[in-house]
């Protein structure tokens, strides 16, 4: 149940700024110093530690816990925004550590998205209309430019920056300090500046129960796409040829590749 009488609730630091049209669950918890917008809902369980802020058009679900000085809902840095009424969503149990920060979305009615278990450690940044899947890391100091869309179990490393617009695959990593200017099909591992592709994510396949057999496919499909001088029409038409099309694995790197506008790095 959603209230908005935080006078008679304990677990409302007295000094804490809770704006009016604030909207949280009876179970909130807000640290001393902290801010809430006027339109911010947040949801069950949540935990706002002191001077940590929530602002803008933001709702959030359940179980997430803001650490201090993070700030969550910050108006984009796109100098296109012209007002209206862009929004933040997030879903439940998300971590957002010391001084991270995330955007609301730049144009009225859009939406910067991230979905649930996710950590956000300290001065990781996610800008305006970027969409976050579930169960990723984002190591400190990493950032994603704007409309970045990354998928399930992506683990970004320390200090990696990802350019606009760009695609990261489901259970792919980004080393630290690694400059990423295309997309990344899943399961591979980038490094560099620029990122390229090095490897695949064998450890982190492995981590997430993924037998020999589909890490044997992911190796296959890395290996054509990397390592046998082919441009990318034709190592896709390889893999669907060698490997085993009906292996949910290389379903998924077929789908990632024909939403790829950026090209693999």
């Amino acid at each position: 149940m959603l209230t908005n009488d935080f006078e008679k609730r304990s677990m409302i630091h007295p000094t804490a700024i809770i704006e009016p049209g604030a909207t949280l669950a009876s179970d909130v918890s807000v640290g001393a110093y902290a801010y809430i917008g006027a339109k911010v809902a947040i949801g069950a369980g949540t935990v706002v530690h002191h001077h940590a802020t929530v602002d803008g058009l933001t709702t959030m679900g359940e179980g997430n816990e803001i650490f201090p000085y993070a700030y969550v809902g910050a108006k984009t840095h796109d100098l296109k925004h012209t007002g209206g009424e862009p929004r933040l969503t997030i879903a439940d149990r998300n971590v957002f550590r010391e001084y991270a920060s995330v955007h609301l979305a730049t144009d009225d009615g859009d939406a910067t998205v991230i979905g649930s278990d996710n950590h956000f450690l300290a001065y990781a940044h996610v800008a305006h209309d970027c969409q976050v899947g579930n169960h990723c890391v984002m190591s400190s100091h990493a950032a994603l430019g704007g409309h970045v869309i990354m998928h399930d179990y992506v683990i970004i490393g320390w200090d990696a920056g990802v350019h606009q617009f760009c695609k990261i695959g489901s259970y792919a990593m980004v080393g630290a300090c690694s400059k990423l200017v295309q997309d990344v099909p899943p399961y591979m591992m980038v490094d560099g500046n620029p990122a390229v592709v090095r490897t695949i994510n064998r450890v982190g396949l492995e981590r997430r129960g993924f037998d020999s057999s589909a890490i044997e496919q992911v190796r296959g499909a890395y290996k054509l796409l990397y390592r046998k001088g082919l441009n990318r029409a034709q190592a896709l038409e390889r893999i669907e040829a060698d490997l085993d099309v009906e292996a949910p694995v290389i379903q998924a790197i077929l789908g990632f590749s024909q939403n790829s506008q950026r090209g693999f790095a």
